[in-house]
Order: C-alpha cells, then structure tokens, then sequence
C-alpha cells in the first residue's frame, strides 16, 4: 500500500451519522412525545384542529418544518420549560421501547469500531438527548425550540432540522468538513425523503426505510 495513502487511512475520523425517527426507532418521536405529553383524547382533538394544515401540506402548499411548528405551538406554547424537560426524560423509557433492533446493532458495531457517533433527526433535541445520554452518544443536532423567561413560545429557535439543514447541522458540528472533507469517512443511515441530503453527503449512504 502507497504510505500516502496509509496515513491517510489511519488519520481518517470516521463517524456514524442516524437519522433518529424511523430510523433508529420504528415510529415518529414527535407524534409519540405528544401523545406521552398530552393523552389520547387531547392528541386526538387536537390534531382535528390541526387538520386544515395538515392537508395544505400533503397538498404541497404549506412547508413541513412550517405545519411542524403550528402542530407544536398548539401543543407546547405556554408550558413551563421545567415541566416540558421533565416530560422528555421520562420520554426516554418509551423511545426504549420503540427501538429498531436491526439498526441497533448497527450502531453497536460502530461503537465497537471507535467511530463517533452522531443523531441528526428533525425531531425537537430535548427528547432525544436523555435518551442519547443512555447509549453514551453525546453528539445530537435536532430541532431546537424556542424559550423566553422559562416558558415555551411554542415557536423553533432553529430551523426544522430535515433535508439539507442535516447536512449543514453536520458541519456545525465538525467544521472541517467545510475545507478538509476528505479526512472524514462518513457512514450515514436515514430512512425518508428528508434524510437525502445527508445519504448523499456520506461516503457510505444506508436507506433503511
């Protein structure tokens, strides 16, 4: 093997990017989070009220992250951060439970293998970490929601983390890959039209939808 080349490889960072809902869990965290939070009856009454938005979006007329947003404002405004944390740690139990096993394994084996492991999913972060913390993941770039004097606007203070912002939430988090790209090797896994973008950027993208 050329010594250039060597070195190369043993320089290189490698990191194991995951898409979280769908991917490393079998449903949607988001749904799911509001109907932890909330209850049945009040998920299902409120996603009526939702309904108008909801079918502009299927309809192409209004953007994903912008219903995404109206869906948790009609949820969330008002509550109490304290309260809407304690809700997301406890949350952790159930996203256990929805727990894709053969993606699982996976990233096992890339624990195994020294790699770092990142989750960027368009699902709001604060349900994710205290799950994240459970695996000794420490790196996760999600939706980020608005807070003012302890209270929940109910709007996001980042943009919705789907499609190419997947990839930009990525370089945030490495910023050489900006200008050394080529001492990264990046194994991605997504499972959705919003995870594209990244499988693309990857030197190995996985669809596992």
């Amino acid at each position: 093997m050329d010594i250039y080349i060597l070195f190369n490889t043993l320089c290189m960072i490698n990191l194991a990017v995951f898409d979280f809902d769908g991917t490393i869990t079998r449903k949607d965290s988001f749904l799911g989070f509001i109907r932890f939070s909330h209850g049945t009856a009040l998920f299902t009454g409120g996603f009526a009220i939702m309904s108008p938005y909801l079918l502009l979006w299927k309809l192409g007329i209004l953007k994903n992250g912008n219903v995404k947003q109206r869906v948790f404002g009609w949820f969330f405004k008002g509550m109490d951060y304290g309260r809407f944390q304690e809700l997301a740690d406890r949350f952790k139990h159930r996203i256990s439970r929805m727990e894709r096993p053969d993606i699982m394994e996976k990233l096992k084996e890339h624990v195994l293998q020294g790699d770092q492991i990142i989750i960027i999913s368009a699902s709001v972060e604060n349900w994710i970490r205290p799950w994240a913390k459970q695996q000794q993941i420490e790196m996760v770039a999600g939706t980020e929601i608005e807070v003012k004097n302890g209270v929940l606007t109910g709007r996001f203070s980042s943009d919705n983390c789907y499609g190419i912002e997947k990839v930009n939430r990525l370089i945030r988090l490495f910023p050489d890959l900006s200008s050394q790209r080529n001492n990264y090797h990046i194994t991605a896994y997504g499972d959705s039209n919003g995870d594209k973008e990244l499988l693309a950027y990857a030197n190995k993208g996985h669809y596992v939808g």
